[in-house]
């Protein structure tokens, strides 16, 4: 009877999910190129300010408007623990999950800095702290929202078995939509991801290997600053824990529930949302990354509504931009997470939208255009 109720749920969960995804459109291409000729009318040369007409016009399409708004952007950070923690693959314990979880919802943390310069709300997530927040939580966490949306106290360590069940994945990407869904009811015209996660980058760098294609060695790097013995006993633990699985690659559910983890299916449900609703999902860095894999997998359309706010020093987030076909804004050797590159970028979507909206046009100025 348990394994029936077990199938039921994960039917449910996925018919669910499969009303996420039913509601995706591309890009609309006719709305990108109206922007992109409407932006050779302004008093500039034509494409003499390069990548931010490009990225005015992908708004275009993204949002269906002319002149696209990405103001106000909400700031979403995932929190959740990995199994894999245990087997010594970041330089920081695993309590250290929790404790800055206390420090965002504080407003200590860089993403709450750069959120704060952004005029972005920063929300927090805890989709699987192995730890009970409340006697982290401090009584005067004004300065971001909490969400408790716990399914379990971390994921199982992968090198032994599955890191979650097929429903609690369905079931994290299903939250991060309905998270996402709020803030975009309440206003948000942009998504900013952010996650916290001792451990993920161990998660991510597996699912990058599989669904990129590349080796393990390529795609993992030190993370929170592993090296040496410690990097390379970190990339062997990832090979077994693949070749344990063997997930499939076509499948992005089965990769998320045998080597992922419960924030990196939140941010993945980030996306879908974002896409449903037709706004920018501005990418953060390798984790948010190896999130954005596991959703085109699942929906091609997905990466129309991505932008890539930067290329993290992360090894395998070249890898991911090249299998998303990104151009990053910024290159500033970042490898914190959190959602802070995305943050630092975002005033780029701003100046793009202004472009577009505020510049006068040679006819409207009175001034001569090229012949």
């Amino acid at each position: 009877m348990k394994n029936s109720d077990n199938d039921q749920q994960e039917a449910e969960l996925t018919r669910k999910l499969e009303g996420w995804l039913d509601r995706l459109e591309p890009l609309d291409q006719i709305v990108r190129s109206e922007a992109l000729a409407y932006i050779d009318t302004l008093t500039k040369p034509p494409g003499s300010l390069g990548s931010i007409e490009r990225l005015a016009a992908d708004l275009a399409g993204i949002t269906r408007e002319l002149k696209p708004r990405v103001s106000p952007v909400a700031v979403i950070v995932m929190a959740a623990d990995h199994g894999i923690a245990v087997e010594g693959v970041s330089a920081y314990p695993q309590e250290v999950t929790v404790q800055m979880v206390a420090n965002f919802l504080r407003g200590g943390a860089a993403i709450n800095v750069f959120a704060r310069q952004i005029g972005a709300e920063v929300t927090v997530v805890d989709m699987g702290i192995a730890t009970d927040l409340e006697e982290f939580v401090p009584k005067d966490s004004t300065m971001a929202n909490l969400e408790l949306r716990k399914i379990r106290k971390g994921t199982a360590n992968m090198l032994h078995e599955t890191a979650m069940t097929k429903a609690e994945a369905i079931e994290a990407i299903l939250i991060g939509a309905d998270i996402a869904e709020q803030a975009i009811k309440r206003g948000a015209q942009c998504i900013i991801p952010g996650e916290m996660g001792i451990g993920n980058t161990t998660s991510s760098s597996a699912i990058v290997a599989i669904l990129s294609g590349h080796t393990v060695k390529e795609v993992t790097g030190p993370g929170t600053g592993v090296e040496g013995e410690r990097l390379l006993l970190k990339q062997q633990l990832i090979e077994k824990a693949i070749a344990l699985h063997q997930p499939d690659p076509k499948d992005g559910i089965e990769v998320l529930t045998k080597v992922g983890g419960l924030e990196i299916a939140g941010l993945t449900g980030l996306i879908i949302a974002a896409a449903a609703y037709r706004i920018p999902i501005l990418l953060d860095g390798f984790i948010c990354g190896a999130a954005a894999l596991i959703a085109r997998s699942l929906n091609r359309h997905t990466v129309d509504y991505m932008v890539a706010g930067h290329q993290s020093l992360e090894p395998g987030h070249r890898f991911v931009l090249e299998e998303l076909g990104k151009e990053p804004l910024l290159q500033l050797q970042l490898r914190l997470g959190e959602g802070s590159g995305a943050a630092l970028a975002y005033p780029l979507l701003e100046a793009a939208t202004r472009m577009i909206s505020e510049m006068a046009t040679f006819q409207s100025a009175g001034i001569s255009d090229s012949k």
